[in-house]
């Protein structure tokens, strides 16, 4: 067994962990907490440079028919679920705390392929996605740094993250490619995270911000902005070269690379049951890595 497109792979985890970083800056040591705003400048430049991109002719986006995108904007409003839950918890959890959670993600799409769909599910996939909600579902029980805010915003983000992930299944047979599907995201996520920065409270909040007018907090957003774009291009790229199972490897590999050094960048007080609920969360997906290879 060995992982294929290591160029392709290893450019995938050093923009995923930069990702992680540079939000985990901005949101708990500059301590940016206005998601209205700050995910409505990621989306607004990965939205922008998306749209470049297809005008240049780098990346192909099909005029796909209005009724199909209409189909696809339940989607984005999950996706705007996501990202703002997302950046909601990720500013007040550890990042190996709010992987684990995000991972438990594939309770859902595993229960919706099994009772739903009425799929055959190995007793190994089974095993591992129970250790996957065990170690989310423990984690607040002994995380010396327990947050009630964070947790709940992890399960809303978790909660997101599987029903979308469920659409996206059920979507494959559409016309409607990974990045047309972005770039609708996009769109929706601008317009409504715009609207709602202003009723929100964010909008006028934000100019009492300590940083406003600082050039790191200037040069972190725009780095957020670039840095999620180019982790996006690079997951479909992943996705178009690999299998499923090779890209799920991928994606194992760049998280436990953030959530490893996560610690000494970030800091991070943990006992031994919450490392024990973090390895188990590991093993979980490494196993779910192998049913996907297996097929099962």
């Amino acid at each position: 067994m060995y992982l294929k497109r290591p160029a392709a792979g290893l450019s995938f985890c050093l923009f995923y962990l930069a990702s992680y970083f540079i939000n985990k800056y901005v949101l708990s040591v500059l301590k940016f907490t206005y998601p209205t705003l700050f995910q409505g400048w990621q989306t607004l430049v990965g939205g922008f440079l998306l749209h470049v991109s297809w005008k240049l002719g780098w990346v192909e986006i099909s005029c796909s028919s209005r009724s199909e995108v209409l189909t696809w904007l339940p989607a984005s409003a999950l996706f705007v679920g996501i990202i703002y839950a997302g950046s909601r918890a990720l500013s007040r959890l550890p990042i190996p705390v709010f992987l684990t959670v995000h991972n438990a993600a594939e309770v859902i799409t595993c229960g919706f392929q099994k009772f739903v769909q009425k799929e055959q599910t190995s007793l190994l996939k089974i095993c591992s996605v129970l250790f996957l909600l065990i170690a989310a579902g423990c984690l607040p029980l002994f995380d010396t740094q327990f947050d009630p805010d964070g947790y709940f915003w992890a399960l809303i983000h978790l909660i997101c993250v599987g029903v979308y992930k469920v659409i996206h299944k059920l979507w494959k047979t559409s016309s409607l490619s990974d990045l047309d599907q972005q770039y609708i995201n996009y769109v929706f996520s601008v317009v409504l995270l715009a609207s709602a920065s202003h009723p929100a409270g964010d909008l006028f909040s934000a100019l009492n911000f300590p940083f406003l007018y600082f050039y790191r907090f200037h040069s972190s957003c725009c780095a957020s902005g670039l840095l999620g774009f180019f982790l996006m291009l690079h997951t479909v790229k992943l996705k178009s070269i690999t299998s499923s199972w090779q890209y799920a490897a991928w994606s194992f590999l760049a998280k436990v690379i953030t959530a490893g050094l996560s610690p000494f960048v970030f800091g991070m007080t943990a006992n031994v049951p919450t490392v024990c609920c973090l390895l188990l969360g590991g093993l979980g997906e490494a196993l779910l890595v192998y049913t996907e290879r297996m097929g099962t």
